[in-house]
């Protein structure tokens, strides 16, 4: 099942192009706030599978072209991001240790919305093409060999970064708990359509030109072993967002009327838009595309615009 929000907040379900508005069904869910409704969703989810899916078989189909999709969890209380999680195609002799950071749940952005770079003077903005676990139940000190009992699903999973911000070694906070940092979407699909998490192509575009294609069976430390991690630290709850780490090697500047899309396999497309006021540019080679030219660390180097360095 794929499940996501569009237009004034509608809870819609995902067949081919259209989407099937099954708000109706869950109307009686206690809500403040869209995450309210999604979360009772996730956590009843065996009461309310049944009725969703009668709905969305019974409804209309909406093409998707015509709705707004929104994010399909609004404000989760937990966003916790996997750092350094790959083997970056076999190039890390070792897995880097285990490390995490959090995100701002007031970062999320959806599908076709914007992520605004700030005036600050990163060194570069970049984009981490993820996929994200979205957890089904209250999940604490959790064994590697039931985790998969804790996902519910998965989504694609942005992780806006403003890199090299002073001071140094005072780094996720600023670089990565942005507002607009963390698109996501466009739905979740159910844990059950994903036969293998392990195994899915991940790709990054932007205008157009791919940026980022890696698999995940390069993670270094794999899904089972992050959520041990991350619940071993702190507690994560239905609805929270587990995002598992990127390759790096196809990172490359963010910049003013960049088009970015992101599909994994069997969780969709999503794509949204960069802007920035300052209209600043950047080289565009990728991390590897530099590596590859000798430049050491292979980051972007500002060339024009505010806080650009002076030759």
């Amino acid at each position: 099942m794929k499940i996501t929000f569009f237009d004034d907040w509608k809870l819609g379900i995902v067949i081919g192009d259209g989407i099937v508005d099954v708000s109706a069904v869950v109307k009686d869910i206690p809500r403040l706030h869209p995450q309210d409704v999604i979360n009772g969703v996730i956590t009843g989810f065996a009461t309310w599978r049944p009725k969703l899916e009668a709905a969305a078989a019974a409804g209309k189909p909406i093409p998707l072209a015509s709705v707004r999709l929104r994010p399909p969890l609004p404000r989760p209380l937990n966003i916790d991001c996997m750092a350094v999680n790959y083997m970056e195609d076999g190039t890390r002799s070792e897995p880097a240790p285990i490390n995490a950071f959090h995100k701002t749940p007031g970062a999320i952005i959806g599908n076709g919305d914007t992520m605004v770079l700030p005036d600050i003077p990163a060194v570069v903005f970049e984009g981490e093409a993820e996929v994200a676990l979205v957890i089904s139940k209250r999940a604490q000190n959790v064994k590697a060999a039931d985790a998969m009992q804790y996902v519910f699903g998965y989504m694609n999973f942005i992780d806006g970064s403003a890199r090299g911000m002073p001071p140094a070694n005072n780094v996720f906070y600023q670089a990565k708990s942005r507002d607009t940092f963390a698109p996501i979407g466009p739905w979740i699909v159910t844990a059950d359509e994903i036969p293998n998490p392990q195994k899915l192509q991940i790709k990054l575009w932007n205008n157009g030109r791919i940026r980022q294609n890696f698999n995940t069976d390069d993670m270094a430390h794999d899904i089972a072993r992050c959520i041990e991690w991350v619940t071993s630290i702190h507690a994560l709850e239905a609805g929270d967002i587990l995002a598992t780490g990127t390759n790096h090697r196809g990172l490359h500047a963010l910049q003013d009327g960049d088009k970015i899309e992101i599909e994994t396999e069997g969780l969709g497309r999503l794509t949204f838009n960069i802007r920035d006021e300052l209209k600043r540019t950047w080289d565009t080679a990728t991390r590897l595309e530099r590596q590859e030219k000798g430049f050491d660390p292979p980051l972007a180097p500002q060339l024009t615009g505010k806080y650009a360095k002076k030759a």
